[in-house]
Parts: C-alpha cells; sequence; structure tokens
C-alpha cells in the first residue's frame, strides 16, 4: 500500500474524513468529496442555535500544504467494482483507494410532523435565526435527553432567559451518567429555569409543540436532538451493514466485504477488545481518522485501539461537567463540575480542531 504513491478517495469531511485526508495526502495523491466549503464543528452546533459566533474554519486552510484536493460536491453513487465514486457535478473519480467518512445525521424515527415542525441539529442556525427575530418570546422544546439534548436545552435557557425551555426524552435525561452528573444537570437547570419532562415518548410534532404518551407539550418552536443515524449510502452500494446501516469493519477499519473500503466514523461500526462496540461520536470519529491516516502512511501497522475516559458537557457559559468513565464507557462516581469542567471541555474542542490536521 505505502510502497508508492496511491489516489485515496475520501468521501465526507467530518471529523474523521478531514482527520484522515490531511495525514494521508503527507504521502499520498488525495481527493476529499465534500459538499461544504468549510468545515461543520459539530459539537458546536448548540452554541450556533443560541446565536454564538461559528467557528469553522475553511476546508481549504485546513488541507493547505498536503496533497488534498476538495471537490466540493455531493456523491450520489459508489461503483465498488470498477472503483468509481459518481458526483452531483457529473465527474467520475476512480481511486486506488477508499475511505468512507459520511457520518451520520439527526434521525427522526419517523415521527409525524418532525420533518415538517422541527429543527433538527444540522439546522441550528434556522433556529437562532426564528428565535432572535420572533415578535414575543414563547416556548421552546428541545427534545433528546443525551449530550446533544442537554448542551442544547443549558445553552438556549441561558442565552434567551425570556424564553421557556423545556426538555423532552423518552428516558431520563442524563440517564446514563454517574448520580453526581444526572444531579449535576438538574441543578444547572434548576437555576435556568428549564422544565424537565423525562419519560415522556414524542409520538408527533405539530404546529402547537409536542405529542407525547404522557400527554400535550405546548411549543412555539421545537428542536429536535434525538439520536444520530448513518447515511443510506453504505448499505445501497452494497457494503455489508448493520440493521441500523452502519457499515461492519474489521480491526483495521475495512469493510468486511470490500476490504478496498476502509469506513471510520459514525458511519462505521467498530468494536474494540476490552471495550465493546463504539458509539456515534466525535470522541471516536477523529482518532478512527487519526489511525486510518497513519495506517495509509505506513506509520503504524497495529489494529485500531480505543478507551473511553471522560464524558464532557458544556452547560452554556458558565457551567460544564466532565464526568469520568471507565475504558468501556461505564460510569465511574466521580464527576468534576462548574468553571472547571467548562474550561475543560472548552480546551478539548478548541483541540479539535487543531487535531485535524
Amino acid at each position: 500500500m505505502t510502497a508508492q504513491q496511491q489516489h485515496i478517495v475520501v468521501i465526507g469531511a467530518g471529523y474523521a474524513g478531514l482527520a484522515a485526508a490531511t495525514r494521508i495526502g503527507r504521502k499520498h495523491r488525495v481527493t476529499l468529496v465534500a459538499p461544504e466549503s468549510r468545515f461543520l464543528h459539530r459539537v458546536r452546533q448548540h452554541e450556533t442555535a443560541a446565536g454564538l459566533p461559528e467557528h469553522r474554519p475553511a476546508l481549504a486552510e485546513v488541507v493547505r500544504g498536503r496533497q488534498v484536493t476538495h471537490r466540493q460536491a455531493r456523491v450520489t453513487e459508489l461503483d465498488l467494482a470498477g472503483r468509481k465514486v459518481f458526483l452531483d457535478s457529473g465527474e467520475a473519480l476512480t481511486y486506488d483507494t477508499l475511505v468512507y467518512a459520511l457520518g451520520s445525521r439527526t434521525a427522526l424515527h419517523g415521527i409525524p410532523g418532525a420533518a415538517e415542525h422541527a429543527y433538527p441539529v444540522e439546522r441550528a442556525a434556522e433556529l437562532a435565526e426564528r428565535m432572535r427575530t420572533a415578535a414575543r418570546p414563547g416556548t421552546v422544546a428541545v427534545v433528546g435527553g443525551g449530550p446533544t439534548g442537554i448542551e442544547l436545552a443549558a445553552e438556549l435557557a441561558e442565552a434567551h432567559p425570556a424564553w421557556q425551555v423545556r426538555i423532552v426524552a423518552a428516558g431520563q435525561v442524563g440517564g446514563w451518567l454517574s448520580a453526581k452528573g444526572r444531579a449535576h444537570v438538574r441543578k444547572v437547570f434548576g437555576r435556568l429555569g428549564v422544565q424537565v419532562h423525562d419519560r415522556s415518548a414524542v409520538t408527533a410534532v405539530t404546529a402547537a409543540g409536542l405529542r407525547t404518551d404522557q400527554g400535550t407539550l405546548d411549543a412555539d418552536l421545537v428542536a429536535w436532538a434525538a439520536s444520530m443515524e448513518p447515511r443510506e449510502l453504505a448499505a445501497e452500494t452494497g457494503l455489508t451493514v448493520t440493521p441500523d446501516g452502519r457499515a461492519v469493519v474489521d480491526q483495521y477499519l475495512r469493510s468486511v466485504s470490500h476490504p478496498e473500503v476502509y469506513v471510520i466514523g459514525d458511519a462505521a461500526q467498530v468494536v474494540v477488545e476490552g471495550v465493546g462496540e463504539l458509539r456515534m461520536s466525535c470522541a471516536t470519529a477523529q482518532p478512527m481518522g487519526v489511525y486510518l491516516g497513519k495506517l495509509l502512511t505506513g506509520r503504524t501497522d497495529r489494529p485500531f485501539g480505543y478507551g473511553y475516559v471522560i464524558h464532557c458537557l458544556s452547560l452554556g457559559r458558565k457551567d460544564g461537567l466532565v464526568q469520568l468513565v471507565h475504558k468501556d464507557d461505564s460510569m465511574k462516581p466521580k464527576a468534576v463540575t462548574g468553571t472547571a469542567a467548562r474550561l475543560v471541555k472548552a480546551g478539548i474542542v478548541s483541540g479539535v480542531l487543531w487535531n485535524l490536521r
């Protein structure tokens, strides 16, 4: 693989794809396919929704100095047998090796009205504009009790104190955290005036708010921060995928059905010995991209390894939570809160951008 220069096509410029492309581009010729011109710093979308400045460096700046050419286009089809990538620009790219890093998107789970009335985190800027231009303050309901939903609810409540913010979850909001972590999230929500609706599964979204299995909740705006789902292209192309559509890979992140294709980030089902199946997140996606860059440039020949250390949550601009975890992502009792946690989270988020190269 590394004896001579190859042409490697990377599709997707998220945390995994961009980290891989910049490193592979030190030795091989890379074509990076992505429709956007700037990097989407997804873990900061709650800040965008609150109207704070975006931190989105130009892809051209991130790949500067590497043998990386950015094609600003969408992939419409993959011909794995012919090793071709077809773009919506009409162009067809040939490759020696393909890196599939199309990531994931917010899952609407087929909930009636969600597509018409809810703002998924990908539309954070639109949500910010709606709140900014509203004739009067109202109620915004955040659906999802995971990290994204918690960060979004806290950020909106702090940035818009005149609005009533609700967080609605099918299970317990922050239920995966330790007792100390859950207690701190509740404390911050209490301070910010966020109404918590646990164990309220959303059954429909309407122009007037939410219908849940516990009753109706009024809302002028609905922000959707539920679980993530992979893009359909992997399954449509013929890669072996899990029931939820993630490509099954081996210990070197190669497709088990097409070993000339590497799949990284949220698009891949990655199982690490002693850790288990990795969850979809920036925390796992970027290390995959870094690893693959080393593998394809001959700087490692070891299988991919990973172990969890912490969960980080920002709770507005003044507070945060750093939850310590075991290697397998199970919770430890200890958690750091307050200003110290906020600074740790800010440092990690800034380091993500630096680590793209």
